[in-house]
Parts: C-alpha cells; sequence; structure tokens
C-alpha cells in the first residue's frame, strides 16, 4: 500500500473486522520478535500485565496518532517515544487501565475516547505483557503532560505510519550478537521498541491479515 492509497475510511472498515473484540489472553508479539538468537527476554519470565492507548485523534486535516516522549530520567525507558499507560492494577481491566493511564500521563479524558478494539500481546524486555487499545478520540479535550512523566506529547499522520515504506529495520550489536527493531523516523522523532512493534503490529492485523 502506497501512502496516496490510504483512506480514513477504509482503515475504519478494516479496523471493524480485524481488532480483536476483546483483550488477549496472552503476548505473541514481543521485544524478541526478529531475534531468535540475540534474544533479551529469559524462558519462563514472571510477566505483569500492562496496557497502553493507541489513540487515533479525528482531526480536520486527516487522524493523527498520539505518543509521548518520556521524561529522560525514568529508570525505564527513559527519553523514549510510547504510547500512554501503564501497569493495569490489581482487578483492572486493560480498558480501564488504559483510560486511567492516559488521563495521568496526558490529561485527556474519556470522554473523548471510543475505543475500536485491542492488538495482540506484545512482551517487553521489562516482562510486561502489554495490551494495547486502539481507540478514536474526538477533537475538543484539552492536555496536561504529567511533569514528572511525559517530556511532550505530539503526533504523527496515521497514514505515515501505516505506509510501510516509511518503516525501517535498524540493528544493534547487543553481548557480542546483533539485534534487529522496527524504526519509524518522523521529522526530529525517532519511533522505536516497543511502541514501533505495536505500529507494526496494526498494520499487519489490518493490511496484512487475509480477508
Amino acid at each position: 500500500m502506497k501512502l496516496a492509497d490510504f483512506s480514513f475510511e477504509d482503515f475504519k472498515t478494516r479496523a471493524a473486522k480485524h481488532l480483536l473484540v476483546e483483550p488477549p489472553s496472552d503476548w505473541n508479539r514481543s521485544d524478541d520478535d526478529m531475534n531468535e538468537r540475540a534474544r533479551m527476554i529469559p524462558n519462563g519470565v514472571v510477566t505483569k500485565a500492562a496496557s497502553v492507548l493507541v489513540p487515533i485523534i479525528l482531526r480536520e486535516t486527516g487522524p493523527s496518532v498520539m505518543l509521548t516522549q518520556r521524561t529522560a530520567h525514568l529508570t525505564s525507558h527513559g527519553g523514549q517515544i510510547a504510547f500512554p499507560g501503564g501497569r493495569q492494577d490489581l482487578g483492572e481491566t486493560a480498558l480501564a487501565a488504559a483510560l486511567r493511564e492516559t488521563m495521568e500521563e496526558v490529561g485527556l479524558a474519556a470522554e473523548f475516547i471510543s475505543p475500536l478494539g485491542y492488538l495482540d500481546g506484545y512482551l517487553t524486555i521489562t516482562q510486561y505483557v502489554v495490551t494495547p487499545v486502539v481507540a478514536l478520540v474526538r477533537e475538543g479535550f484539552d492536555l496536561q503532560a504529567h511533569a514528572h512523566e511525559v517530556d511532550d506529547i505530539f503526533e504523527v499522520p496515521l497514514s505515515f505510519l501505516m505506509n510501510p515504506q516509511n518503516r525501517q529495520t535498524q540493528s544493534r550489536e547487543w553481548k557480542g550478537m546483533v539485534r534487529h527493531f522496527y524504526v519509524y523516523p518522523h521529522g526530529e522523532r525517532y519511533i522505536w521498541g516497543a511502541t514501533a512493534g505495536m505500529i507494526k503490529n496494526l498494520y499487519d492485523r489490518l493490511y496484512e491479515t487475509p480477508s
């Protein structure tokens, strides 16, 4: 699919058909995708539940995806680009956690959010199984970044992220082995890691899943 071929109406039709209706019970995507030999996640890891919101903002100029840049001092993924989200509290659903964490991190109220469905569970090297909640967000909201956790809030056109020509595969050496990962460079931003993996999952579910 080329960038010029992107249609938001087509995207919504595909989302209704291919997103998960219920949160996944397990994970089948991870930070070790493409790294069978250079694995960082140990076997038999005891996992923790987390969820993130994949907020698609309905702008007049076209839909965009809200992302955050984490503050540099955080011990986990400091300075990286992420979806708003975090750990699920005991007894909390994936959706409830995503909405709560989004409100806490960026000040986006649940009344502006309409969930569309779920992506596959994603296991991170920090041993979290993350449930991504894909949602539409209508305009009119106010944002307030959490001073301790969020350094910046920004948007990237959905059409850019759903264009496979904008996705790169890069590599780094780790303990004498080469690890590969997805990257979406956008202007001065460098989207990689779990966030890039979830964006790739969104593309795969909607555009690579058989009809």
